[in-house]
């Protein structure tokens, strides 16, 4: 495992180069290069030792050795110099194997600070060669920081599902293995350590789940390292990966800078196992392929799902993440993949949650299984649909207790065992977790689209369960679509309804209308509104958001909505709930077209259930009046905010009253203007700002520590979740504010969105990142009432003037000291805190009632789709 001091010293690094060098993948690469350049000194100085000589510094080469460039005589540029020129001229280096030659290939320094280069080689130079498993834990470690390489759709995948997927095919010591987009090699490691682990004795089994595979014999092990081969089109990530793969113990990896798609060299080659997370991104024009593709297209996610299929030995065995394109696009190209691929290799589809490569992309995916020879076994294909991977799926992905993958693999292993002993016929899927359903591929090519999302047949499989008959929606309604509107929006009219005028709830914002004139509405022949319609986002941003027209006033909608007109068999109402459920939003999927959506009008066939007409009133009228308590308690919510002026004032009177001759006094303390008030005082007069800031390593050793950053503060409620707990060793490098019980975290970046929060039962050895101010009261202010005075719109407008400008508005410590509030005396304060926490009480039971009557309507709904008889 990762050890404390080799992840500092990566950090150390890191934190030194983010200031010259703000792109993580730079960072790694000269982190890759610097360590490769120490590690070949010490090979040296280890051969010398052994009464040997320098393999790699010697000749015209040896000025470049690493002592040399920490001469002491040597001067900030002339070591800058020393190492930049070392760097670009390794590659010509005859005395370096092949493998070192490509690593320093088109390696350069990207900054000219010398005092930087002598704080990061000096980092460097803490580490020493070593074979073992923590050098290439560590190096993975650093690998992690890399992000998207959006231009290029690369998405680095989470280790989690790279192993998920590596159990799922389960590579043999004697297959080989290919990664034909290899990015950092992950895919490769993953297998060799599962063929490692499982040739290891119970005995050798480390905790960490690695394993030495003692069970291998010396031929077995030295043929295994050469059984992975990857491929990669970027110089950069073929250098990355030829590192990860010598520090875990490949002498010679077989990584190489090849274009999968377009290039023919090595296009004989094949694989019994190949592991996955093609690009997704295909560059403006397309790809321009050669001839010996199957299916014909420009599309690199077509294309690379078709060299894996086509590049699987007889006996060969693939997972591959692809995205949502290739489950249900109706091009030409995509349909003959699928059919390709149903026919002749694939066996199961595992459907991701759309935020697995959160926070880089939220995009939707899903992995495809294949087996040649087992998909000659069987005539249908298992779907599997994950809704949660052990990871929330907002920007920080931090752990949760819910986690389908274990049964998912579970699942998987049964079936792949019943299909390979020939009784499949003993799988009941609909016992199985994970949503698990099995479709003939007859179903799958009933109208020759091959669809690969389960959802589209969960219905129509389940159907003989449903307690309501099942109708398509084209049976119950009209669809309609909008018009374009022509000659732009005028300023009074009649309301136009696009996307932006529908809210998420479903109601229409008159906040954001629209307007067409008299005599054009006249005109339309299609578009325009009648009392009860729904409607439907047809593409754009909001595809699929759903709305209800309930006015009897003039409108129209654009050519961007549809409107959906129930016949007398459905109840307008009950249509919108059916259309707003998540049942049908997984339905509607399949039917969305193109890069920026685009539902087409083939969602008539979409099955829906067909309660009673009287049935469906009840329901209605259910759902209705739950809804009306939901308006009435987030109409009080909304209205709310803490009136501090005016308690303020309220206070003042009475202050006054009890306490005659007061006046002058507080007119002489108040500041900027001695004006009738309390008198108004600077933060930093009454509380200590950011008092302590330490990196959690120092204070709390190895000790697990809760990490509170801004996601970790609700926006607008003060509310802060403690669940985001990390060893001390793993924390990041901006968490270094100490805090304590009674603290109040400022956001200082976006201040605007009111990340603030009073700690209360602020758990032991708890930490905050510097993106908060930490303010600690003085004995002159309660905490609570100086919380309160935070919050307040006095204070808000302060913060707003000192903002910068931009995409993060920010406030730095010395605007923080300045924010002036009125300052009465405690037992002033006390009351005002009283009253507020009163109110601030009946609010919070409000959201707890929102929050539990939005439940009820969701089971409502979810009763009416999954009801049993």
């Amino acid at each position: 495992m990762l050890d404390s001091e080799t992840k500092r010293r990566i950090d150390t690094a890191r934190d030194i180069l983010v200031g010259k060098v703000p792109d993580p993948k730079s960072q790694v690469e000269q982190i890759t290069i610097a360590l490769i350049y120490k590690f070949m000194n010490d090979m040296d100085k280890e051969s010398l030792e052994m009464g040997g000589k320098r393999t790699f510094f010697t000749g015209e080469y040896e000025k470049y050795s690493w002592d040399k460039i920490f001469d002491p005589r040597l001067g900030g540029h002339e070591m800058l110099s020393l190492y930049a020129d070392a760097i670009t001229r390794m590659s010509q280096n005859t005395n370096l194997p092949e493998l070192f030659r490509n690593i320093f290939k088109n390696a350069y320094l990207p900054y000219r600070d010398p005092e930087t280069l002598k704080l990061f080689l000096k980092t460097i130079n803490e580490f020493t060669y070593d074979h073992s498993e923590s050098l290439g834990d560590a190096f993975e470690y650093l690998l992690s920081v890399l992000g998207s390489q959006g231009d290029a759709g690369q998405f680095r995948t989470p280790r989690h599902i790279i192993d998920f997927m590596v159990e799922i095919v389960s590579p043999q010591k004697n297959e080989l293995i290919l990664d034909p987009a290899c990015g950092t090699a992950g895919f490769l490691i993953s297998a060799y350590k599962y063929i490692m682990r499982e040739n290891t004795s119970e005995k050798y089994r480390s905790q960490n789940g690695n394993g030495r595979g003692d069970l291998l014999t010396t031929d077995e092990k030295k043929k295994l390292l050469t059984n992975f081969k990857g491929y990669d089109i970027s110089p950069d990530m073929v250098r990355i990966s030829l590192v990860n793969m010598y520090l875990h113990g490949f002498v010679n990896p077989q990584i190489y800078e090849y274009d999968t798609l377009t290039s023919e060299d090595r296009w004989n080659e094949y694989a019994d196992v190949i592991l996955a997370n093609p690009p997704f991104m295909t560059p403006k024009g397309g790809i321009k392929p050669h001839k010996k593709f199957s299916v014909q297209s420009k599309r690199s996610e077509v294309l690379f799902v078709d060299y894996i299929a086509e590049h699987l030995t007889p006996t060969g065995r693939a997972a591959v993440i692809v995205p949502e394109g290739i489950i249900f696009q109706s091009a030409n190209a995509y349909k003959q993949l699928r059919r390709m691929l149903v026919e002749n290799y694939l066996y199961a589809v595992v459907s991701l949650p759309a935020g697995v490569f959160q926070p880089y992309s939220g995009v939707k995916t899903s992995i495809l299984l294949m087996d040649k020879e087992l998909a000659r076994k069987t005539d249908s294909i298992l779907f599997i649909k994950i809704e949660n991977d052990g990871f929330d799926l907002g920007a920080q992905r931090r752990p949760i207790d819910r986690n389908d993958l274990p049964d998912a693999l579970q699942v998987i292993r049964e079936y792949l065992g019943k299909v390979r002993n020939g009784k499949v016929d003993e799988f009941n899927a609909d016992e199985k977790p994970c949503s698990a359903l099995l479709v003939k591929k007859e179903k799958l090519a009933e109208n020759g689209e091959y669809y690969l999302t389960g959802d589209r047949y969960r219905v129509v499989e389940k159907r003989k369960h449903r307690k309501w008959p099942m109708v398509k929606l084209g049976e119950v309604c009209e669809i309609e679509t909008g018009s374009r509107q022509k000659g732009g929006a005028v300023e009074k009219g009649i309301y136009s309804i696009g996307g932006e005028q529908i809210s998420e709830d479903g109601s229409i914002r008159f906040d954001k209308m629209k307007y067409i004139t008299e005599e054009y509405f006249k005109e339309m022949k299609k578009g325009i509104l009648h009392y009860g319609d729904v409607l439907m986002v047809k593409d754009g941003a909001t595809t699929g958001k759903i709305g209800y027209w309930k006015y009897s006033d003039k409108a129209a909608v654009n050519e961007h909505v549809y409107i959906f007109r129930a016949n007398k068999d459905i109840k307008n109402q009950f249509l919108f709930r059916i259309l707003q459920s998540n049942q049908f939003k997984s339905l509607l999927q399949p039917y969305i077209k193109g890069i920026i959506g685009g539902v087409s009008l083939e969602i008539k066939n979409i099955q829906i259930p067909l309660p009673p007409p009287e049935v469906q009133q009840e329901i209605v009228a259910e759902i209705e009046g739950y809804r009306k308590l939901i308006d009435g308690c987030r109409q009080v919510i909304d209205a709310w905010k803490p009136d501090v002026e005016g308690y303020l004032e309220e206070e003042l009177k009475t202050y006054l009253a009890e306490h005659p001759g007061k006046q002058e006094e507080l007119a002489e303390g108040h500041r900027p203007e001695p004006v009738e008030g309390w008198p108004m005082v600077k933060l930093g007069e009454v509380c200590e700002i950011n008092p302590d800031s330490v990196y959690p390593y120092d204070i709390f050793g190895e000790t697990e520590i809760v990490y509170i950053d801004i996601t970790s503060v609700e926006n607008g409620t003060g509310k802060v979740s403690f669940e985001n707990k990390i060893s001390a060793k793993n924390a990041p490098s901006r968490a270094k504010r100490v805090i304590k019980e009674n603290d109040i975290l400022l956001s200082t970046v976006r201040p605007n969105l009111k990340a603030f929060a009073l700690l209360k039962g602020l758990p032991k050895n708890s930490i905050a990142s510097t993106g908060f101010a930490v303010l600690r009261s003085k004995e002159s202010i309660i905490p609570e009432y100086l919380y309160t005075c935070i919050f307040s719109e006095a204070t808000m407008k302060q913060m707003t003037i000192k903002m910068g400008k931009g995409a993060y508005p920010s406030i730095n410590t010395n605007d923080v000291e300045n924010l002036t509030i009125p300052l009465p005396p405690l037992e002033v304060q006390q009351r005002i805190v009283e009253k507020i926490e009163s109110e601030r009480r009946v609010i919070d039971s409000l959201r707890e009632m929102v929050k539990a009557y939005e439940e009820k309507i969701k089971r409502v709904i979810d009763k009416v789709w999954g009801g049993v008889v």
